[in-house]
């Protein structure tokens, strides 16, 4: 393993981030928030004192290739790193009680899950919130995806690296280069931001409240700049903006690749994507129905609403909340509490174990149950018009079962802080899955800030597992990754 190459690719990625970082530190200065901008300017100086450094040591090393090792290194240290960086500006700024909070804060949204741990959030400066929900925003589509397709300015060859961050057993290149791959997916990315802030100017926020909802929507992440979230505005314009934004980050941005080359009919096609459409519509009338005859609203299209906003708002991972579903009967509390252990689309936004590997899991016990019946029989694994060969369906077995595993892991830790039962598992699963909010205890009004500093490391750790899909991370752990 060329550890100099690793470190070497961590110093210019931490100079990305800190040119990044100019962003909020203008904001900074254009609000007199000179708290804030000293916090920015002291991170910035600390990231290039360290990447300089670095960079200087690894000069003689010109080998620059990166093979799966070292992307799997690459990739686990940049998400720790950068988190650790980017929550200086919190604590330097005292937006936070302790160091831990903050890092907490800046995982989640580097891992697109939108918990929090702020009590207040409108008490602090406009361009901390600025920098927190952009962090949602570039961990939405990957932060290492967007710095493969500038990697040949630095003489990098990063082939191997979009396969460690990626989402889902179903990526593939859609060009004949990974650097065009991730620049055409950064591309449609920004395009459909773009479009989403403008539609919700239209609606009447203003271009910091605009940005912040699309950098919490697009990226399937969920932080608002409001402590009741997306309810705090009052609008079902709003809210419809964001559910279309939140069902369209939910779904493989590769489908869209497809629909700009003019390919539509892929979309319909595609087994994961109808599954996932068919999941949401039919949850969203489900709730809906019971909101309505329970008298919870008095008009269907209310009912509708609300029930396709935290439909698609848990499934697609986002976090977002309109209104207190906790006071829902329980069967439709129940539904939300389904959508939790489903996620996006793989390719997506979106956490979770994904569309497609529960599908396929359910395709799997069925046909199990066949050859019990037939034993003889020869069943394809297939989704659409994807089939899914052996090696395909064990990586699949083998994520369920580590997925789970790390939750009821997670479950007995966190135990110990003697929260409720509901509290603690819907904690667990929203930072393993990357979802933000959830019932019980972990509400609209909920802040990680009730937890010891301890158990704010451990969902730092659940949430990172889950956004790399646990092997990435995991590998780490065994003897063979060290081993030449």
């Amino acid at each position: 393993m060329s550890f100099t190459s690793v470190f070497r690719f961590l110093a210019y990625i931490m100079v990305f981030i800190a040119m990044i970082l100019l962003i909020p530190a203008v904001i900074a200065v254009c609000n007199g928030e000179y708290r804030a901008l000293g916090a920015f300017a002291l991170t910035i100086a600390l990231i290039l004192a360290f990447s300089l450094a670095v960079i200087v040591m690894t000069r003689k090393h010109k080998d620059m290739s990166i093979g799966t090792k070292e992307s799997m290194l690459i990739v686990t240290l940049t998400w720790v790193l950068m988190t650790f960086f980017g929550a200086l500006p919190l604590y330097f700024s005292h937006s936070m009680g302790s160091f831990a909070q903050c890092y907490f804060e800046i995982m989640s949204g580097f891992t697109t899950t939108g918990a929090t741990a702020m009590p207040d959030i409108e008490i602090i400066e406009q361009s901390i919130i600025f920098w927190r929900g952009m962090t949602n925003w570039l961990g939405g589509m990957g932060v290492v995806v967007l710095f493969v397709a500038v990697l040949p300015i630095f003489g990098f060859k990063g082939n191997a690296l979009v396969g460690a961050e990626s989402v889902g057993p179903t990526k593939s290149k859609l060009t004949p280069t990974i650097r065009r791959t991730a620049m055409s997916l950064w591309g449609i990315y920004i395009g459909i931001s773009l479009v989403q802030v403008v539609l919700l100017m239209l609606g009447g926020l203003n271009w910091y409240h605009a940005f912040t909802v699309m950098f919490g929507t697009m990226g399937a992440a969920g932080f608002a700049p409001m402590n009741v979230s997306i309810g705090a505005y009052n609008s079902p314009y709003i809210e419809w903006v964001c559910i279309i934004f939140m069902f369209l980050a939910g779904a493989n941005f590769s489908l869209y690749f497809f629909i700009l080359k003019g390919q539509v009919k892929k979309m319909a096609k595609d087994g994961e994507f109808r599954v996932y459409a068919w999941l949401v519509v039919i949850f969203s009338l489900l709730i809906a129905l019971q909101l309505f005859a329970r008298g919870i609203y008095t008009g269907f299209g209310d009912a509708l609403r609300e029930a396709a906003f935290h439909v698609v708002s848990m499934m697609t991972t986002t976090g977002f909340s309109a209104t207190d579903y906790n006071v829902w009967p329980l069967f439709s509390q129940m539904i939300l509490f389904i959508t939790l252990f489903i996620g996006g689309c793989a390719g997506s936004a979106g956490g979770g174990p994904k569309v497609v590997r529960i599908a396929l899991g359910a395709k799997m016990g069925l046909n199990a149950i066949r050859r019990r019946i037939h034993p003889n029989i020869i069943q394809p694994l297939t989704l659409g018009e994807d089939q899914y060969d052996n090696e395909a369906a064990q990586g699949i077995g083998g994520f369920l079962a580590c997925y789970m595993m790390t939750f009821f892991i997670g479950c007995g830790i966190i135990a110990l802080c003697d929260q409720d039962f509901i509290t603690t598992v819907t904690s667990v699963i929203l930072c393993l899955g990357n979802i933000g909010i959830g019932l019980g205890g972990i509400g609209i009004n909920f802040t990680f800030a009730v937890y010891p500093d301890w158990a704010l490391w451990v969902f730092s750790f659940l949430m990172l597992v889950g956004r790399l899909e646990l092997f990435t991370v995991y590998a780490l752990f065994t003897k063979s990754f060290w081993k030449r």
